[in-house]
């Protein structure tokens, strides 16, 4: 039993999954979910065989990049298998900060998502993501769901379980005391994915030295705290 997307990639069913449909805040910080944004990458490079993780550092194992540009992109910027490079979470912190806005553009472009554009006072750029004329949130969100009952069965949708509760996203999906249990089980997720593991830490260091920023909404906690 799968749940795979057809045509979406990890990082694009992240990103549907973590904006309100009606009015486009984020539900996790900003900063969150960036870095969801480049484990997702990561993440959807490791389903196609193409990425692993050895002594805690992500590398590349196939010298044939992906044909897709934006996963190209990031490909580029992982070693290869022998090399020596960042660790897993340094990486995820590196690519966070040019990662989101070309996936999102990709999102708008395609008419999934409309952008509404404004400032937290008056400077800080705080755009605003709902659905655009092709919803394809709604599809998406039956998909997690769906999964969610089934347990999460297969590869893809542990992989994106675990990076919405790395993110803080689980907790604004699945609200309230009654779906604690569905949130403890995407956190444990979580501890056993290297790559929602290294987005994880980073959330918690914003959150720990204060650097988490506000945005249009919190989260739970990075990982559904209750």
């Amino acid at each position: 039993m799968t749940h795979d997307a057809p045509g979406l990639t990890l990082p694009e069913e992240l990103l549907l999954l973590c904006f309100h449909p009606e009015d486009g805040r984020r539900l996790c910080l900003p900063g969150a979910l960036e870095y969801g944004v480049a484990g997702a990458v990561l993440a959807e490079l490791r389903l196609r065989g193409q990425v692993t993780e050895q002594y805690g550092r992500p590398v590349v194992l196939s010298p044939a990049g992906p044909r897709d540009p934006l996963l190209a992109m990031a490909t580029a910027s992982l070693p290869a298998a022998g090399t020596r490079g960042p660790k897993t979470h340094r990486w995820v912190r590196s690519a966070a900060r040019h990662l989101e806005e070309p996936w999102l553009t990709r999102l708008v472009e395609r008419r999934a998502l409309r952008v509404h554009r404004r400032r937290l006072l008056g400077v800080f750029p705080r755009n605003r993501y709902p659905v655009g004329p092709v919803d394809l949130t709604t599809a998406a969100r039956q998909r997690f769901d769906a999964a969610r009952v089934a347990g999460f069965p297969d590869a893809r949708s542990r992989a994106l379980a675990a990076l919405v509760s790395a993110v803080g996203a689980a907790g604004r999906l699945y609200p309230g005391w009654d779906l604690r249990a569905e949130r403890k089980s995407m956190r444990r997720l979580v501890r056993t994915d290297w790559v929602a593991e290294a987005v994880h830490r980073n959330v918690r260091r914003d959150q720990s030295d204060g650097s988490g920023g506000g945005g249009d909404s919190g989260g739970d906690g990075g990982g559904g705290g209750d």
